[in-house]
């Protein structure tokens, strides 16, 4: 029984491939096809995420949905499959800083978007983990991502959260400047055709 999303999981792939055709297939024109078939799209597996980030045939960074965020997920071998989306970030040999770093601002600003559609904080105790949290909180099976990839450059899931949640501020800042600016020109707009009409009079 689906009760999510309440949350988010975070999850990398565990193996040395950043192309996102080795787990979502068929080829769009923009992923490339994966010769060896053993993409995830397949009849008979028992796993399935709502989303990938990974490199193009291109060799860009992106995101593909691969789930309607509202339908559940198979993602952590535990209770947390009931709750959270899920998206799995495509590893590379884990020493390439620029690979990573592309990766690290897309999860933050898919995640902020999550958050801003189904109301979830990310500062929230729980709402926003990795795998790893994931199987010390008891929800999930023992993986170690994200952490043993991300902590190479000193970043834990403490930032990520804190990231998220800057992010969503900004955000929310400058859609509040757009509305005051836009409340200023109407104003102006009123002001100048009230003088416009006095003057006619």
């Amino acid at each position: 029984y689906y009760r999510g999303p309440r949350g988010i999981m975070v999850h990398s792939t565990g193996a040395n491939n950043p192309n996102l055709r080795r787990y979502v297939q068929p080829d769009d024109g923009v992923l490339g096809s994966n010769a060896n078939g053993n993409d995830w799209n397949r009849p008979g597996l028992e796993v399935c995420v709502h989303a990938f980030l990974g490199l193009t045939q291109a060799g860009e960074v992106a995101a593909y949905q691969i789930l309607p965020w509202e339908y559940r997920a198979w993602h952590c071998g535990g209770d947390a499959n009931n709750t959270p989306l899920s998206f799995e970030i495509c590893e590379d040999n884990l020493r390439d800083r620029a690979y990573w770093e592309k990766t690290y601002r897309l999860a933050r600003e898919l995640t902020a978007e999550l958050c801003r559609k189904f109301g979830l904080d990310p500062l929230a105790p729980g709402v926003l983990v990795d795998h790893a949290e994931g199987a010390a909180l008891g929800i999930a099976s023992n993986h170690a991502d994200v952490d043993h990839w991300w902590s190479r450059y000193g970043v834990t899931m403490d930032d990520f959260r804190a990231d998220v949640a800057r992010l969503l501020e900004q955000e929310d800042a400058a859609q509040e400047g757009t509305t005051q600016e836009d409340t200023a020109q109407a104003d102006t707009v009123q002001g100048e055709e009230s003088t416009e009409s006095s003057s006619q009079e």
